[in-house]
Formats: C-alpha cells, structure tokens, sequence
C-alpha cells in the first residue's frame, strides 16, 4: 500500500503546466444555407498528431451538426485575445 500511495502523492504534486492542454483552432460548415465559424477546442493533455487533432475536432463539431474544414493550427499555450474574440461564441464551445 505504501508503494502506491508515495507515486500518488508526487502526481499530485506535479505543476499543472506538465497537464497543459492543446488548443485546437478550426474552420467549420453547415450547408442549406452555408454557414461557416472559425472556433477553437481543447484537446486535454499535449498536442497529438495533426491528423489526430482533426479526427478529435471533426467529432467534436459533428455533434453541433457541422462539418469540419480544417485544422487550422495547435498550440499548447492558452490563445490570445484576439483569437478569442475572433472564435466568438465557438471558442471552447466543443
């Protein structure tokens, strides 16, 4: 019991910065009529492959009846402001 209690308490102790998340940004569609957002999703834990990112973002956005575009970047660091306000109502909406 004392091996797995030790293990726990350093995982806890761990500064969050090693649990960041990725920030997925996208561009989404709905056709009839075509509309079309830009938005941003996080992803917890560090960034995966592109591929992975899109796989990840294309079910998430499929659940708001929209169709993924592309990936249009990751990063691990919290977007700015502008990429905020230019997400509007979709960031982190997925």
């Amino acid at each position: 019991m004392r091996h797995f209690i030790i293990p726990l308490l350093f995982a806890l102790a761990l500064p969050t910065g090693a649990l960041a998340d990725c920030f997925v940004e996208y561009k989404a569609k709905k056709d009839n009529p075509l509309r079309l957002h830009y938005g941003i999703l996080s992803i917890s834990g560090s960034c995966p492959s592109a591929s992975s990112a899109a796989r990840s973002a294309s079910g998430r956005v499929a659940s708001g009846g929209w169709t993924l575009l592309n990936v249009v970047g990751l990063s691990e660091t919290t977007p700015s402001g502008a990429k905020k306000a230019n997400a509007g109502a979709y960031y982190l909406r997925y």
